[in-house]
C-alpha cells in the first residue's frame, strides 16, 4: 500500500471554500481503481491548512499522478495555497487498509 499525508497551507481568504475548489479532484480521484482512501481533515492547530490523507494500491499511485483530474487539481489549486505543500509519502508492505488500534480496543 502506498500512504500519503500531504499538508495544504491554504490562504485565509479560500479556507472555507477550498472543499468546494478541490471537490472535482475528490470525487475523481476516489473513483480511481486502487485508491483505497482519500480523505480531507483541517488542522486544529493551523485553522488554515487542510491535511490530506489517502492511499493507494501499489501500483494505483502513478496512475493517480498521471490522470487528468490530478494535473487539473494542480492548477486549480497553485493559487490557493500560501506555499508549497508538505508531504509524506511511503509504502508499507503487506497493508491493504486499516487496521483496529491495538492500545484501545473496544469490543
Amino acid at each position: 500500500m502506498i500512504f500519503i499525508v500531504v499538508k495544504f497551507p491554504v490562504k485565509p481568504e479560500y479556507v472555507e471554500q477550498w472543499p468546494e475548489k478541490v471537490a472535482d479532484f475528490t470525487r475523481g480521484t476516489r473513483a480511481e481503481a486502487g485508491n483505497l482512501w482519500f480523505e480531507w481533515s483541517r488542522s486544529l492547530e493551523e485553522p488554515d491548512t487542510y491535511v490530506l490523507v489517502e492511499a493507494f494500491q501499489d501500483d494505483a499511485a502513478e496512475a493517480h499522478v498521471t490522470s487528468d483530474h490530478f494535473r487539473a487539481a494542480l492548477e486549480t489549486m497553485r493559487p490557493l495555497v500560501t506555499r508549497t505543500p508538505e508531504i509524506v509519502s511511503t509504502s508499507i508492505e503487506g497493508a491493504d487498509g486499516w487496521s483496529r488500534m491495538g492500545e484501545l480496543q473496544i469490543d
